[in-house]
């Protein structure tokens, strides 16, 4: 399971079709609807939200406006409490419809940031090589993300690549 904290943007389509699915099993995991992948350790930074299913929405949310901009489909019904659209993962606004429940935002740290692009360079190289470009040379992240100065995340599983490292 990835879920990239990178911003959709910078994702290939096989990227961000898998980063769609993958973390739709995150929200049913968190909604308490399947028993695989309940210690995963990608979950922890929604299980650390206020309300880890907005948070999962709102992530959710980012992903769909990304298809939408590129013509792609994903079914938003899926999404259990989806974040507004477009300014959804700004942190602007409110979830779900739902005016008193603010949109939870996320952390992630700068060297979180710079490993996932690292990691995500080595399967673009492979695999859509015409899609670096758009990675470009410093990470963006996903619109729900604060980002902080630190350490790549205690639950990260991915090994460092060595371009990481700086």
């Amino acid at each position: 399971m990835r879920i990239w904290s990178l911003d959709p943007r910078v994702l290939d389509r096989v990227g961000l079709v898998a980063c769609w699915r993958e973390t739709l099993l995150a929200q049913a995991v968190l909604a308490g609807r399947t028993r695989g992948y309940t210690q995963h350790p990608q979950l922890e930074r929604f299980r650390e939200a206020p309300d880890p299913l907005a948070a999962v929405g709102a992530y959710l949310t980012g992903l769909a406006d990304e298809a939408d901009a590129r013509g792609y489909r994903f079914d938003r019904a899926r999404i259990d409490r989806p974040g507004p659209t477009g300014a959804g993962t700004s942190g602007a606004g409110t979830s779900g419809g739902d005016t008193d429940r603010p949109v939870p935002r996320l952390t992630v740290t700068t060297g979180q940031l710079a490993l996932e692009r690292a990691h995500l360079a080595a399967k673009l190289a492979l695999r859509a090589p015409d899609d670096l470009a758009r990675l470009g040379a410093h990470a963006r992240a996903h619109p729900l993300f604060d980002v902080v100065d630190g350490p790549v995340a205690s639950w990260e599983r991915a090994p460092m690549p060595e371009d990481a490292r700086t």
